[in-house]
C-alpha cells in the first residue's frame, strides 16, 4: 500500500485539537492542495474563506448546531460555491452588449451552475482535508454551514451567486481513534451500468452491523426499535436538517431571482 492509499483508507474526522497553531507553511501547503483540485472547464468555480476572529468562530458554534470545538480549531476554512466571480468577470467583459450583437442568449446564474460550483468547492475542500491528513494534521468537516444561510450570508457579505457549502476544521489531534469507522460493504454501494435499488433482505444485510453496535451501546432509544429509525430521529428528521433545507432554499431562491 502506497502512502497515498494509506491516508485515504486511515483518515477520520477530528474533533479535538492540540492548542498548537498550524505554521504558516503548513496552510499554505494546505490551501495549496485545494486550489490545484479538479475543477470544470478549469474555472474554479469556489472561494474559500479563512476564519481567524475568534468571536465570529463562537458564532458558528451557535450557527452550525451547537458543536463547540469549532472555537477551538486552530485553521477554519469555509468553502464557497462562488458564480459570482466568474459573472462579475462576464458582465465586466461587457458579455451581454456581445450576445446581443450575436443574437445568442444571455442568461444568469442557474440551477447546474449552482450545482457544478458546489461539486467544484467540495473536491477542493477534500483536496486539502488529504493533504493535511497527509502531514498529520486532523480535519473534520461541518456541513452545518448550510444552515441558517441569512446569517451566514450577513457574517461573510455573501453575494447572491455565492453559496457556503463546506465547512472545514482543522488542527493536530488532541486525540485518534485507533482505527477508522467501518464503511458499508461495497457490493451494496457500486453497481455496474446502471442503478439498482437494494431489496429489504439487502438493506437488512447492509445494516446489521450497525444495528447491533447502537443496540449495545444504547439500551435506551427513545422508542427506535431498529437503525433506521433511530437515525431517522438523530438525523434525517431532526430540527438540524429541516432548518438545513430551508436555509438552501433560501439560498437557491436568491441565487434564482433573475
Amino acid at each position: 500500500m502506497n502512502s497515498t492509499i494509506n491516508v485515504l483508507e486511515n483518515r477520520c474526522s477530528i474533533r479535538s485539537y492540540l492548542d498548537q497553531e498550524l505554521m504558516v507553511e503548513e496552510k499554505e501547503t494546505i490551501l495549496n492542495a485545494a486550489y490545484r483540485a479538479p475543477t470544470a472547464g478549469n474555472m474554479m468555480l469556489y472561494s474559500i474563506i479563512e476564519v481567524e476572529s475568534k468571536q465570529i468562530k463562537e458564532k458558528l458554534v451557535e450557527t452550525c448546531d451547537n458543536q463547540p470545538f469549532i472555537k477551538k480549531a486552530p485553521f477554519v476554512l469555509i468553502f464557497l460555491a462562488d458564480y459570482q466571480r466568474w459573472f462579475d468577470y462576464y458582465q465586466h467583459s461587457q458579455v451581454e452588449e456581445f450576445c446581443q450583437q450575436q443574437g445568442i442568449p444571455y442568461r444568469f446564474p442557474q440551477e447546474g451552475d449552482l450545482m457544478i460550483a458546489c461539486s467544484d468547492a467540495l473536491i477542493a475542500a477534500q483536496n486539502a482535508v488529504i493533504a493535511a491528513e497527509s502531514m498529520g494534521i486532523g480535519s473534520c468537516y461541518i456541513g452545518d454551514i448550510m444552515e441558517n444561510y441569512e446569517v451566514h450570508r450577513e457574517m461573510f457579505d455573501l453575494p447572491p451567486y455565492v453559496f457556503p457549502i463546506a465547512m472545514v476544521c482543522f488542527g493536530y489531534p488532541a486525540n485518534k481513534p485507533d482505527q477508522p469507522r467501518p464503511r458499508f460493504d461495497g457490493k451494496f454501494i457500486r453497481f455496474k451500468d446502471s442503478y439498482r435499488r437494494l431489496s429489504p433482505d439487502e438493506l437488512d444485510e447492509m445494516f446489521n452491523e450497525r444495528e447491533a453496535l447502537l443496540f449495545k451501546n444504547r439500551p435506551e432509544l427513545n422508542g427506535a426499535v431498529n437503525f433506521g429509525q433511530f437515525q431517522y430521529r438523530r438525523k434525517f428528521g431532526a430540527d438540524f436538517s429541516q432548518e438545513m433545507s430551508r436555509s438552501v432554499r433560501a439560498a437557491m431562491a436568491r441565487w434564482l431571482e433573475h
